[in-house]
């Protein structure tokens, strides 16, 4: 986990390098799973129950996906993530989710105004849970699934 020469308490707080790797490449997996959503939302669920609604259903759809996920990769992996590694891990996923979707307007040309609108809570808008759960789900699945 650390160098032999380091405090455990220090060990406790480095980052390992494969602790960072492997959860990239299953953000991509995510990644793909979302665009597979969000194709979904505006092909069948927005036609059948409306804007609004096919927001909030997509929204929860792509929760349980990202839970499934990271529950998978957490119960299964032989890492031993300490709980600065799985912070980090939440953090790293929540940065490229919000980067990704703001690059992603970019080039669809969406004003940065809409984009950021996503993210209001009071005018109706869900979308914050996504990256919620991104940021918790490591430490809730790597707390329950630890070695």
């Amino acid at each position: 986990m650390g160098s032999p020469s380091q405090t455990p308490a220090a060990q406790r707080h480095s980052v390992e390098p494969t602790a960072i790797v492997y959860p990239l490449g299953l953000w991509i997996v995510m990644a793909v799973l979302a665009v597979i959503n969000g194709i979904f939302r505006e092909t069948v669920i927005i036609p059948r129950v409306g804007a609004y609604s096919g927001h909030l259903l997509s929204t929860a759809l792509l929760v349980v996906a990202i839970l499934a996920v990271s529950a998978g990769y957490f119960a299964y992996t032989a890492i031993d993530y300490t709980r600065t590694e799985r912070l980090l891990v939440g953090m790293i996923w929540v940065v490229l989710t919000v980067g990704f979707e703001f690059l992603v307007g970019y080039l669809e040309g969406v004003p940065v105004s809409e984009t950021v609108a996503q993210y209001d809570v009071f005018g109706g808008q869900v979308w914050i849970v996504v990256p919620l759960t991104l940021l918790v789900a490591p430490l809730l699945f790597g707390a329950y699934f630890a070695r």
